[in-house]
């Protein structure tokens, strides 16, 4: 999986969808995450750094992360690679 090339990020939590209009708010970690794939970190890369800098635990973060990834693809920002 992959964020949209056109997908705008700012420092303050913006997700920008410039083909829709349509702009969404993350959350810090919510960031670390889409930045971290965009720079093609995979699941396990991602969490080993969100258990090393947040305090949560293993289950937690992953029952978190496929429900963000499943709100990333429902706003149509993410494409599948192939």
């Amino acid at each position: 999986m992959k964020i949209k090339k056109n997908i705008a990020l700012s420092d303050t939590g913006f997700v920008f969808d410039p083909s829709t209009g349509n702009s969404f708010s993350a959350n810090p970690i919510g960031m670390e995450i889409i930045r971290q794939i965009r720079e093609g970190k995979t699941q396990e890369q991602i969490a080993e750094h969100i258990l090393k800098t947040y305090q949560t635990d293993a289950g937690t973060f992953e029952k978190d992360y496929h429900d963000f990834l499943n709100m990333l693809n429902r706003f149509r920002l993410t494409e599948n690679i192939q």
